[in-house]
């Protein structure tokens, strides 16, 4: 594997400073989050134009131009410079700190149509869910959205604007362009970015530079996306520790592979890749189902914001432990009839382990003994012919190695643990055996519970 030396990109040396404006109260509407100055001076670095060439640039987003700046103070003003800014306060201002030798264009960047292509495409894109203002952080674009998902071929479920940003950076970069972003790590392991990432590994090669938090007063995990239009690939680097020191420090790629076809981003090693192979994956023993959710239990009529006699809490994460739950705490406000609980979901009527969601990347998880109703978290029940040690599983799911697998292959590139992170977890198949207990489908086990429930 390639080795990388950090004085390849090397602090820029800034002879005046990067002027900046104040954030508007109403920047963080539209996914605004400022770049420290070192983040910039390394990303410009990275931009790097080809000598003896004029290039076409490109700050989408660009707030207050804080990339253009630094790349026409080290690359110099002959190149074409241009920055794209939704917000009219930010766009004025950019241009009187860089109308000199760049062109600001006040526009929404998802539906801006220039006729050239651009060399080098540089900068923050905003971060958030576009929706309403009560549930997400982008709310003044929510009349936009829809057609912003008509424009965007990897636009799924609810995805970030910033994955907007990117699949349309790539679509205005020159054959060989470059696009250097800083972006939240979600991208890299989540199924809503599934399209996002096989379209980049359609397109070019990808170079990663894993930051940590590197936003203050932010809790979001970053990386630097380099692209390289018409090559092929991928590599991973991992500079949270080492970030700031960029001129002393050297590293290998945690990940360097010729070939990439938009799998999860992962920083995988021999050992642990041995180690998911040594048992057998979530996925292959257990049905993975999800809680209902609030707007469920609210229209089912089946539950009650007092504690009457015959009804039990409603348990969300909070109930949950590692190997133990907390069946009298009503975190929820919410009690129902424990009989009901199958008419939401039939697995709330059959023992099953469950899962935290809402843990972070941390495995937590139970035996749900007593099976309550769950407004949270994931329910994991085996599949057909197969039963479990429970005892053994939930130990070892709770275990040391577990944890340190998650952490040194996902690291915190997700708030949450997925789906998909869960599914791949090995299980030592001394856990697992075949069983007549679990041979009747999903659907009898749901029939089966109704039945016993109605007639009790």
């Amino acid at each position: 594997m390639q080795q990388l030396s950090f004085e390849d990109f090397g602090e820029v040396t800034v002879t005046t400073p990067v002027n900046t404006v104040e954030e508007p109260v109403f920047s963080r509407a539209l996914g605004h989050v400022a770049t420290p100055t070192e983040v910039v001076e390394f990303m410009v670095r990275l931009a790097q134009p080809v000598a003896c060439r004029e290039c076409c640039v490109l700050e989408p987003a660009c707030g207050d131009a804080r990339f253009l700046q630094v790349f026409a103070q080290k690359y110099g003003t002959q190149h074409k410079l241009v920055g794209i800014e939704i917000n009219r306060e930010a766009a004025a201002h950019a241009r009187r700190l860089v109308g000199r030798f760049a062109t600001i264009i006040e526009t929404d960047f998802l539906l801006y149509y220039p006729k050239e292509e651009f060399d080098i495409i540089i900068g923050n894109p905003p971060y958030g869910i576009v929706g309403d203002s009560s549930h997400y952080p982008i709310h003044l674009l929510k009349s936009r959205k829809e057609e912003y998902k008509r424009l965007i071929n990897t636009w799924k479920g609810k995805y970030n604007i910033y994955g907007a940003f990117i699949e349309k950076s790539v679509r205005l970069l020159s054959s060989q362009g470059k696009l250097v972003f800083v972006v939240p790590t979600t991208w890299m392991v989540l199924d809503d970015f599934s399209l996002l990432r096989r379209f980049l590994s359609q397109h070019g090669r990808l170079t990663v530079f894993y930051l940590g938090r590197i936003f203050s007063g932010v809790n979001v995990s970053a990386v630097v996306l380099l692209f390289e239009k018409g090559k092929t690939g991928i590599c991973l680097y991992d500079f949270r520790e080492s970030f700031g020191k960029i001129c002393e420090s050297q590293a290998n790629p945690c990940v360097d592979k010729n070939l990439y076809f938009g799998e999860m981003i992962r920083f995988e090693s021999e050992e642990w890749l041995a180690f998911e192979r040594s048992g057998v994956s979530i996925e292959h023993i257990f049905q993975i189902h999800f809680a209902a959710r609030s707007p469920e239990f609210r229209k089912s009529g089946l539950v009650s914001t007092t504690p009457n006699n015959g009804l039990v809490p409603v348990l969300t994460g909070r109930n949950l432990k590692q190997g133990f739950i907390d069946y009298e705490s009503c975190f929820s406000g919410w009690w129902m009839r424990i009989e009901d609980s199958p008419r939401l979901r039939w697995f709330y009527g059959v023992p099953h382990l469950v899962v935290g969601h809402t843990k972070g990347l941390r495995m937590v998880c139970a035996l749900d003994q007593k099976c309550y109703p769950w407004r949270e978290e994931y329910h994991l029940v085996p599949r057909e012919g197969i039963s479990v040690d429970w005892i053994a599983l939930e130990q070892y799911l709770g275990s040391e190695i577990i944890q340190e697998y998650l952490h040194e292959v996902y690291r915190d590139v997700s708030p949450h643990l997925t789906k998909t992170v869960l599914r791949r977890i090995p299980v030592p198949k001394g856990i697992i055996h075949k069983s007549t207990e679990f041979l009747c489908s999903s659907e009898e086990v749901y029939h089966g519970s109704r039945q016993h429930f109605d007639e009790g």
